[in-house]
């Protein structure tokens, strides 16, 4: 393999002028030849090319140096062959996003109300006796009026226009954040290519066909390509098959690699064959994109807001009036089954919301019976009128009137400002958090993690600085506390010691010179070999020249690690024919298949178990006292007379070693972690770090962090013991044994990513505490990512983490530091509060609208604040409020509290408390202004005025003190724990200050210059004077309700409860399979899983049809949509009868999901 440089130099840039002929092959070739499996795809390079070497040549590129790096032919590739990018779904335009929030039920009943009050304005009744109409006509006919009668009607439809754009522009933003949010992850993510003989790390979307890139351990894999050289290469390809074993790769068996595929162990090189839209990945999702198309047309869209999801099921009849007001919320979204469940707040929020929709529904519709049956029985009854043709129009305006203050007060008592408050206040913290180093890649993640109430946290790299170096060593009969010079020890013994280390160790990794003059050597690639590289260093010995001398290409056999083997091995070939494996792992693992030793001289001595178990008490513990990690460093010589031996036996050849030395390695503690952790146990969560170390390592890290601390009785456990107590004798995990043994479980070392699942299922699941624990979970190998998926919040290691770690996580810490997830969790815990800051300023402005707006349509006909002004105040007190509530700052006090937990409500005793004082405070001064206000300002009274009337000095005054008492209120909200100081830090939002001067620079121009339009005749400066002062009397107020002591008013109701499992329960008997709301389901995790897994066969499914005949398959999107497709092939015969059962039973459920998923 060394050879084929002569070739083609590396200087392959392509002569400019030409085209496609440069290259000896095509795309088609190319994406052809992607399309064969295994021995196929064997046999047709061997057809078409004859090796892989001549796919290189014909591509121009070297399988040792790579490409030049040529822009030119870099260029030249990404024409003819593609670039390595997938465009992404079109957004949606801001119109379209415009017509969506035009859908609002409550809206469209404004319009229709508008629309009909514009036109019978315009329309006058034939000459006639007006009298006979009675009272209802008086003052229609006064000329001035009359011609304004349109004007309400056009005001209600320029409000409803501006409402529709907020939204509309709110959701246009959070969609350019979230892109914004989703390239700055794909920038992130680089990739490991060989160019000009150089390994370097580029961007996904420069690689170029051609390109030979390096694969390792953990790697998601970008591109299409055949492999050149692979050592016990093997891939999870479930994402494109739907095989969940791993396939082994090889050149003479397998040697095609596909885009979106992980390497589940091994390493190894390949020359990229297709890019971008030509991968198999790429294929895939075109074909998707079309068939999406196609189910587009057939699913109804339903409309989506981010903010809040609510589920929409197929609705019985008596639902009919709940579907009004589910819709009003703003919230409908499609079931998605492939995303973790509804997060907790947004599941209290919907809750809380279609309650309140109800009560709002019911006030709206009393409102306008009263209203007509009070106009019909005085007109007709009392007064004893007749209906007469000619006065039908104006008795429908009076109708139209009262239909519009009802819908008024339906719109005030809906709080569509609820999702707008989540997701601005998501956003913002997203944004926000990404200067923490928090980068959030599902938004709710973020408001979780204000309830966790636990943490298992990784323990290198997160808790400790992930930069191993070797402290001591155990070599030649002695043991050195420090690194001991060169010339104390024997020169044979050093030889064979920096041979070993040097050649078994994955090439990628180095020590490169620091970046800045007196940094620290930067460490690329595995830590635990930089530190081994590190110790070949500080014994004044360089690696670099052996390596160079046994390329990788000399490597005869590389045994990789991985979690089950925990051991690394490398075969050279001797000259004599002879072999000579390199072996090195953790030293428990290692040390028992040793047969001899190393002694003082350099010679191999015999190592007796007895030797190994003294050896271990004397050397390995203390050691691991320490804190260390031990790991054994030894050889074996197979003799050429023995023969070649039978490799694929691992245990013999991994038995009989030499052992060369112990080395212990230290990965110091990060100096801001102790204190972090400090604070996650202030703040009520419990820090569990789960290891591969060993106990004592563990331990000792543990102690130094404060995980554990002196005096207390928590538990260390090792993985096998872990599971001795969680199993039964059948093996089986059963959840009251794991039950007994988290609550005190601190440490749990030694473990496999199974027993990390394990745990935090077991956690998630259990039911012992009062509330179910919420739990994050840190990882960075590609085994957490079960883990990760499964934990309420993943954190996956920006730095550190591999790809598949990242694609699981729902959050990346760029900076791979412990402090980061305790930044986290502030955010989170403000989320939670800023929603209940907004929700207690809201109901507050709800509760007092829509009882002045209901007792006065009842008392006066007419309701006091009129639409317009409703309008206006349901702009102000929504939109604008959520966006001054929503940005709060978190602070480090909410570190203070223990967490909310599930089932909280997110109404609390103090937030009634304070919602239902501000509201007396706030219904006492409007009716005492509404009743006797005109004698207090020595006005003229506004009430039972004629139809079109002008506004009157009497109900803008009304209207002015009501906004300025919820301007104050809004500073009063933005405490909600009862504490009196309610200007604390309000100078550093300044979003807040500037909504508050905003609004009421606003309310002036309304009040002096809005005029008919909103009903407003502009006020003097006395009656200014005194609506602010009536305003601020809300703080003064404010002060009182605090001093009264909340547990003395035990008759206030919390609200916003999570579900609780009695509901659950009785939804599940009542509901047919297809009707699950599955986010609701909070214990129906299996069952979740269940769809999640279906959804991924059907994606499967598609993918495996898709690949069998993409004619067949674009003719009939139908084919992919049934399961039942998956038995009809014979290839895909389910392999056990368990698997057909399954198939079987779940078909008639699986069906809906397409649509869901779309």
């Amino acid at each position: 393999m060394a050879n084929n440089t002569a070739d083609h130099p590396p200087g392959n840039s392509v002569a400019e002028g030409n085209h496609d002929g440069d290259f000896g092959v095509t795309m088609e070739d190319l994406r052809d030849l992607m399309e064969q499996r295994s021995s196929e795809a064997v046999s047709k390079i061997q057809e078409g090319f004859g090796d892989v070497q001549s796919i290189c040549r014909r591509l121009k590129t070297s399988p040792i140096e790579g490409l030049s790096g040529n822009p030119v032919d870099l260029e030249k590739r990404q024409t003819v062959f593609g670039k390595n990018f997938i465009p992404p779904k079109k957004p949606k335009t801001f119109l379209q996003l415009v017509w969506e929030a035009l859908q609002d039920v409550t809206l469209i009943i404004l319009e229709i109300a508008a629309i009909i009050s514009l036109g019978l304005s315009f329309y006058h009744p034939p000459g006639g006796d007006t009298e006979a109409c009675g009272q209802a006509a008086g003052g229609v006919e006064d000329d001035g009026e009359a011609q304004a009668g349109w004007i309400e009607g056009a005001a209600i439809l320029f409000s409803v226009i501006i409402v529709v754009l907020v939204t509309a522009f709110n959701d246009w933003s959070k969609e350019k954040q979230f892109r914004g949010l989703q390239n700055r992850i794909e920038k992130e993510q680089k990739f490991t290519v060989i160019r000009k003989g150089q390994v370097i790390q580029i961007p996904v979307a420069e690689i170029v066909v051609g390109d030979i890139a390096q694969i390792k351990y953990g790697d998601l894999l970008p591109a299409d390509g055949i492999l050149i050289q692979g050592n016990d290469l093997k891939l999870d390809e479930s994402t494109l098959t739907g095989e969940t074993d791993q396939v082994r790769k090889s050149l003479e068996k397998d040697p095609m690699l596909l885009s979106g595929t992980h390497v589940m162990e091994g390493s190894g090189r390949m020359v990229v064959s297709a890019v971008g839209l030509n991968s198999q990945t790429g294929i895939i999702l075109t074909l998707m994109g079309s068939s999406e198309r196609d189910e587009e047309k057939k699913v109804k869209k339903t409309k989506t807001q981010d903010g809040v999801a609510l589920e929409i099921q197929p609705l019985k009849s008596e639902e009919a009036a709940e579907l009004e007001e589910k819709e009003e919320v703003k919230q409908v979204k499609k079931v998605n089954v492939t995303k973790k469940e509804k997060s907790v707040l947004q599941g209290k929020l919907t809750r809380l919301a279609v309650q309140i929709g109800k009560a709002g529904l019911f006030m709206s519709t009393l409102t306008v019976i009263i209203l007509i049956l009070y106009f019909v029985i005085d007109t007709f009854g009392v007064q004893g009128r007749t209906w007469v043709a000619e006065c039908t129009p104006i008795y429908i305006q009076y109708f139209v009137k009262f239909f519009i203050i009802g819908v008024t007060v339906l719109v005030v008592a809906v709080p569509e400002g609820l999702p707008l408050a989540v997701t601005i206040s998501l956003a913002y913290s997203v944004k926000k958090m990404m200067k923490d180093n928090n980068l959030v890649r599902h938004l709710d993640a973020c408001e979780t993690m204000g309830n966790a109430t636990a943490i298992c946290s990784d323990k290198t790299g997160t808790l400790t600085m992930n930069r191993m170096t070797v402290v001591q060593a155990y070599i030649g009969d002695a043991h050195y506390k420090s690194i001991p010079e060169p010339d104390v020890l024997t020169p044979g013994t050093v030889d064979v010691l920096i041979n070993s280390i040097s050649v078994n160790s994955a090439y990628t990794t180095k020590i490169l010179p620091p970046e800045k003059e007196g940094g620290l050597p930067r460490h690329v690639g595995n830590k635990t070999e930089c530190a081994l590289l590190g110790l070949v260093l500080d014994l004044k010995r360089d690696y670099q020249p052996i390596r160079e001398e046994i390329p990788e290409e000399k490597l005869y056999k590389v045994y990789t690690f991985n979690s089950s083997r925990k051991s690394m091995s490398t075969v050279l070939k001797n000259a004599d024919g002879g072999f000579r494996m390199y072996s090195k792992g953790a030293s428990e693992i290692v040390l028992r298949k040793c047969s001899r030793i190393l002694d003082a001289q350099g010679q191999p001595r015999i190592f007796k178990p007895k030797d190994r178990d003294e050896m271990v008490r004397k050397v390995i513990e203390p050691m691991a006292c320490d804190g260390l990690r031990t790991i054994c460093v030894a050889f074996r010589d197979f003799p050429a007379e023995a023969g070649e031996p039978n490799w694929d036996k691992e245990n013999e050849i991994l038995s009989d070693l030499t052992c060369i030395a112990v080395v212990g390695i230290e990965d110091p503690v990060r100096p801001e972690v102790p204190e972090a952790i400090a604070k996650c146990q202030r703040a009520g969560i419990t820090v569990r770090m789960v290891t591969g170390d060993n106990i004592n390592t563990a331990r000792s890290i543990a102690t130094k962090c404060g995980i554990l601390l002196p005096g207390e009785d928590f538990l260390c456990l090792e993985g096998k013991e872990f599971n001795q107590q969680i199993r039964n004798d059948k093996g089986e995990v059963e959840q009251e044994r794991l039950d007994k043994v988290w609550p005190k479980l601190r440490v749990l070392a030694r473990s496999s990513p199974t027993d990390k699942h394990t745990l935090v299922k077991g956690i998630i699941d259990s039911t012992v505490g009062e509330t179910r624990q919420v739990v994050a979970v840190t990882g960075d190998g590609t085994n957490d990512g079960p883990a990760l998926k499964k934990a309420d919040v993943g954190f996956a290691m920006g730095i550190a983490g591999t790809d598949v770690a990242k694609e699981a996580s729902d959050i990346i810490l760029t900076d791979d530091n412990f402090t980061s997830i305790v930044k986290a969790v502030m955010w989170g815990r403000n989320v939670y509060d800023s929603i209940s800051k907004f929700l207690q300023f809201q109901l507050t402005v709800n509760v007092v609208a829509v009882i002045v707006a209901f007792t006065g349509a009842c008392i006066t006909q007419d309701s006091p604040l009129k639409a317009v002004q409703m309008l206006w105040v349901n702009l102000i007190m929504d939109t604008l409020a959520s966006l001054a509530l929503a940005t709060e700052p978190p602070t480090e006090s909410l570190l203070l509290r223990k967490p909310y937990g599930r089932d909280k409500p997110l109404i609390s005793r103090t937030m009634m408390k304070n919602i239902l004082g501000h509201a007396v405070y706030q219904l006492i001064i409007i009716f005492t202004l509404l009743f006797a206000g005109e004698k207090f300002f020595d006005i003229d009274s506004g009430r039972n005025t004629p139809l079109h009337s002008p506004p009157s000095e009497h109900y803008t005054i009304v209207f002015n003190v009501f906004v300025m008492m919820q301007l104050f209120n809004e500073i009063n909200a933005r405490k909600i724990h009862g504490e009196r100081n309610v200007f604390e830090g309000i100078y550093r939002n300044l979003i807040f200050c500037g909504v508050v001067l905003g609004t009421f620079v606003l309310q002036i121009i309304i009040v002096q210059f809005g005029g008919k339009p909103f009903s407003c005749h502009p006020l003097t400066i006395d009656q200014w004077m005194w609506c602010v002062f009536i305003g601020v009397g809300e703080l003064l107020w404010g002060q009182l309700i605090t001093s009264i002591p909340t547990h003395h008013l035990k008759f206030l109701k919390e609200a916003g409860h999570g579900i609780t499992k009695e509901e659950i329960h009785k939804e599940e008997l009542t509901e047919d399979m297809d009707e699950i709301d599955h986010a609701e389901m909070e214990l129906r995790r299996g069952q979740i899983l269940w769809f999640r897994g279906l959804n991924r066969i059907q994606t499967q499914i598609k993918v495996v049809n898709a690949f069998r005949s993409s004619l067949f398959e674009l003719e009939s999107p139908q084919s992919r949509s049934s399961i039942h497709n998956f038995t009809i092939h014979p290839e895909f015969v389910p392999e056990s009868e368990e698997e057909a059962r399954i198939t079987e039973e779940t078909g008639s459920e699986i069906d809906p999901l397409p649509e869901a998923e779309s």
